[in-house]
């Protein structure tokens, strides 16, 4: 089984609890207003990796708290990631899912029950620019909701976790932005090109 995979960072700090291995799925069917991921849209961009490739990846992470699926629409691939989850889930790793639907709509469709229930922490609800809103972590819009799954996380989180950005450089010079903030306030802040926002 393969997933579409529009990029993987093995270690972040801004994509949830903890250090994680944070994987951007490629293919949204969603298409957001105001969504700093387009580049994540498309069913035929990215790269088709195999699952048990990156569950090997994954447990060779050293100092890592969890996995976090984030994209494009992870449950546009629910089968994939929910292999994914449950290996790591078998390994002590969290799984933190994000993505543009509700809980609700999710749970009435079979093939998204393996992701459902590896997933300790899902962040529901599409991006509403009109409900902007960086007072919460990870979320960008006061419409999305938290739901803890587990026992894992609780509402601790709201106080132990405060928004932010990273900036990363690949080999090839491309820089890459990740967590959640107010992008295009810090890009007038800066001039750098091939700038890929997530």
């Amino acid at each position: 089984m393969n997933l579409r995979v529009f990029n993987i960072l093995k270690s972040t700090k801004v994509e949830g609890p903890g250090n994680r291995y944070c994987i951007w799925t490629q293919g949204c069917s969603r298409h957001c207003r105001g969504c700093q991921a387009v580049h994540t849209w498309a069913h035929n961009g990215g790269n088709l990796l195999s699952v048990e490739d990156i569950v090997s990846d994954i447990l060779k992470q050293k100092n890592i708290e969890g996995v976090t699926f984030l994209g494009g629409e992870p449950f546009e691939q629910a089968q994939a990631c929910g292999y994914i989850a449950e290996q790591v889930q078998r390994a002590g790793l969290s799984v933190l899912c994000f993505t543009g639907g509700y809980i609700e709509e999710l749970q009435k469709d079979y093939k998204n029950k393996k992701l459902l229930d590896n997933t300790d922490l899902l962040i529901d609800g599409p991006f509403e620019i009109d409900k902007l809103d960086y007072s919460r972590p990870w979320c960008a819009s006061s419409n999305q909701r938290y739901h803890f799954l587990t026992a894992r996380y609780n509402e601790e989180i709201f106080t132990k976790y405060k928004n932010k950005v990273e900036v990363n450089i690949s080999q090839n010079g491309i820089v890459f932005m990740n967590g959640m903030g107010n992008f295009e306030e810090i890009l007038q802040k800066i001039d750098l090109n091939n700038i890929i926002k997530c």
